[in-house]
């Protein structure tokens, strides 16, 4: 038994590994990304070390000031001085401008740096500037995760509402979980009588159905998704249809609309759902319904506390491999969604490609990770209660 199971782990160990290093291990350093905070440490570590020392009353020390000045020129000097630039200015914005007027009068500046600091810009005479740096100075900040909630600290540490005109981040939220619980439901209420007649029929019919579903597959979600921009054209195929049926008397702005995205999502995800149900439904034991009606049950009451019950794990879980698709699509909303219905996974993409701000794309995922998981957790609560409920009846 003992030779067995060191077998087995070895078999298995490669699989492991490969987990490992391909998943938890990237995961793990990306979401680190939401609380680490090394770059003011980083570029400025004596003024760091200073700081860390500072009561935070009145102005730092003269040492401070002259560290400060030191730093900033030489990391000028060495091309260091970007991220330390961009993370400041995320905390208050103006202070990029405050570093680099700064590092570049670096030769200029005399002792006293404090007098000198302040002659130059008077941000320096201000105790937030230097609170700021010392918030910043890590090695972990909270500043990611209350941004990404719409929340963001003072100078003197209290947490409190970012500014009307930059509240965004709990739309979006509550925007993609709308947007994925409602495809999430469409999804299930088209595949479940697909999969139900799919699993009804008999050989051959049940494999070319099978197959029909499959056939999307062949093609990727950037192909199937640019197809519904081509559709969903003012002069596209679906308003002339709409204008030949006479539903509608000119033609009418779909591409760029909450709508377009919904139809694009639910197109693309379908077979996710149907997948699930109908590997669950090929399995049920038709003697269920048969002893049901010998009990005198008729065809909607087989249906409802029989079949039903029976198939809900594969309903959960086509449910929540659709949702957790939902959440994380990026394509759809983004070729033919206007600008409020993109979702989260846009804007981690801009926080990594354009804004080059880790921190915040991070912050975003260790959220949209948390509100998945949240989802996944209470529907299979949900439907694990239904099914032992079916089981009961």
């Amino acid at each position: 038994m003992r030779r067995t199971n060191w077998l087995a782990a070895l078999l298995i160990a490669p699989l492991l590994l490969l987990i490992l290093g391909s998943f938890v291990v990237p995961v793990g350093l990306t979401l680190f990304r939401a609380v680490a905070d090394r770059e003011v440490a980083a570029a400025l570590p004596e003024t760091s070390a200073l700081l860390a020392s500072w009561d935070g009353q009145g102005l730092p020390p003269e040492g401070a000031f002259a560290a400060v000045a030191r730093e900033l020129a030489a990391a000028l000097e060495e091309r260091r001085i970007g991220d330390l630039a961009q993370r400041m200015n995320f905390e208050s914005t103006g202070l990029r401008t405050l570093l680099l007027r700064t590092a570049r009068a670096g030769d200029r500046l005399r002792a006293p740096y404090a007098d000198a600091l302040v002659a130059l810009d008077a941000r320096w005479g201000q105790r937030d500037t230097w609170l700021m740096l010392q918030r910043a100075s890590g090695p972990t900040t909270s500043l990611y995760l209350l941004r990404a909630l719409d929340l963001t600290r003072t100078p003197d540490g209290t947490v409190t509402q970012v500014a009307v005109e930059e509240k965004l981040f709990r739309t979006l939220f509550l925007r993609t979980l709308w947007v994925s619980l409602l495809v999430t439901f469409l999804c299930l209420l088209l595949a479940y009588p697909v999969a139900y007649t799919i699993a009804r029929l008999r050989a051959p019919w049940s494999s070319v159905a099978l197959t029909l579903v499959l056939i999307p597959f062949w093609s990727s979600v950037l192909v199937r998704t640019t197809a519904w921009y081509v559709l969903l054209q003012r002069e596209g195929p679906v308003n002339d249809a709409l204008l030949g049926l006479g539903l509608l008397d000119a033609p009418a702005q779909i591409l760029g609309t909450r709508i377009a995205v919904v139809v694009a999502l639910v197109h693309v995800l379908l077979p996710f759902a149907i997948l699930p149900m109908h590997s669950v439904m090929t399995r049920l034991d038709a003697t269920y319904l048969r002893a049901a009606a010998s009990l005198g049950a008729n065809g909607v009451q087989r249906f409802l506390r029989v079949w039903l019950p029976l198939s809900l794990p594969g309903v959960a879980a086509g449910g929540a491999m659709v949702f957790l698709l939902a959440v994380g699509m990026y394509t759809a909303p983004a070729l033919i969604g206007g600008d409020r219905d993109q979702m989260v996974t846009w804007f981690i993409a801009n926080f990594m490609t354009r804004d080059v701000n880790w921190g915040m794309a991070a912050a975003l995922s260790a959220y949209l990770l948390a509100m998945s998981g949240a989802v996944i957790a209470l529907t299979r609560l949900l439907t694990g209660g239904a099914v032992q409920t079916g089981a009961r009846a």
